[in-house]
């Protein structure tokens, strides 16, 4: 169970008051409305939180973008090659969310940027105080693009507002084309997908057509960049997106 969101507990409780009498009248459901009332609070307090990191961002004209995936889908090492190209170019920052360990911060850090990384926990998901609390000393002057490297899960991160201008998708050619389909919130909420690894696309028999579709049909919307950070492929493409969003950020007055 997430220490933080308390997912475990709700999936739980979604079942247990199903299929037994209540003859006897010794019980009630009163804390199915309890869980929900305590979510319902903890999120409008994540969502000031996040509101305050949004207007710090915005006076500074930091582009945040708030990376979720799931395990293993890539994103560090998409970070990593972002990194690289974008050194001496434009000024980034990254925080990396973990559960555990400081892994992926000490995979990012060298490249250019500052990078602080935030253990959970326990919890599968980052969300606006922790990212708020560190702000300040990840996103120094002259930063325009602050990467946010969720924890790998593709429920819980979706429905916690850092302050992001926009969420971005990550989905690995291995993990099939139906994901956005099974996980729809994801994708209804992301402004961007990142398809990962592409270049292992014939050795795990990902259709391209069959993802693309279903991405389309969930969020007809979504720009889609597939790439592979390992050989090259696509990252120019992505990398010139980011360049204009960072370009954006500056020119707005």
């Amino acid at each position: 169970m997430c220490r933080s969101c308390g997912c475990g507990k709700r999936a739980r409780t979604k079942n247990s008051g199903d299929g037994h009498s209540h003859r006897n009248g010794e019980h009630s459901h009163h804390f199915r409305r309890e869980i929900v009332e305590i979510r319902s609070s903890a999120l409008a307090d994540n969502d000031k939180r996040a509101a305050q990191n949004r207007r710090w961002l915005e006076a500074r004209k930091i582009v945040a973008l708030n990376f979720i995936s799931s395990p293993g889908a890539g994103k560090t090492t998409l970070l990593e090659s972002t990194l690289d190209r974008l050194r001496g170019r434009i000024r980034c920052a990254v925080i990396a969310g973990d559960v555990q360990t400081d892994r992926d911060a000490r995979r990012l850090s060298g490249r250019g940027a500052p990078v602080r990384q935030i253990e959970t926990l326990g919890a599968c998901h980052l969300d606006a105080e922790r990212v708020g609390q560190i702000l300040p000393a990840v996103a120094k002057k002259g930063v325009r693009l602050l990467f946010i490297e969720n924890v790998g899960n593709l429920v819980c991160p979706v429905a916690y507002d850092l302050g992001e201008d926009m969420k971005i998708a990550i989905l690995s050619v291995v993990e099939g084309e139906d994901k956005p389909l099974k996980y729809p919130a994801l994708f209804s909420a992301a402004s961007v997908a990142v398809i990962t690894k592409i270049d292992l696309i014939h050795a795990a028999g990902w259709n391209r057509t069959q993802c693309l579709k279903n991405i389309r049909k969930v969020q007809p919307r979504m720009r889609i960049f597939e790439v592979s950070a390992r050989t090259g492929q696509g990252m120019d493409e992505w990398i010139r997106f980011l360049a204009e969003l960072a370009g954006q950020a500056s020119a707005t007055t």
